[in-house]
């Protein structure tokens, strides 16, 4: 099927979210991404106003307003710095490539 470029107005949050699943999902762009989510929720069939997730999470009985939710997380997130990181630096641009290029998507 042939493809049409639109204008879409996003919110900002979004916009960027989408850019970083695009190259996240392996895709080159985020009007690719956008295609495979309307795709995706056509395919699906449904049709009608949004699901609720009410009921979904369960509370602590013994803690029903989450009073110890700051420690909790707190501890989480101690846990996930203490994990190693990958970190790989770019080489520096040569002379020949410092022109700059417009960015799509």
């Amino acid at each position: 099927m042939a493809k049409r470029a639109i204008s879409v107005t996003l919110d900002a949050d979004n916009l960027t979210w989408l850019k970083g699943r695009a190259p996240a999902a392996g895709l080159r762009s985020v009007s690719e991404l956008l295609d495979q989510l309307v795709t995706a929720a056509r395919a699906s069939g449904h049709v009608g106003p949004s699901r609720s997730v009410v009921g979904t999470i369960d509370l602590d009985a013994g803690d029903p307003w989450l009073e110890a939710g700051d420690k909790a997380v707190r501890m989480l997130f101690d846990a996930s710095l203490g994990r190693p990181l990958m970190v790989k630096e770019s080489a520096p641009a040569s002379a020949a490539r410092t022109r700059k290029r417009a960015r799509r998507g």
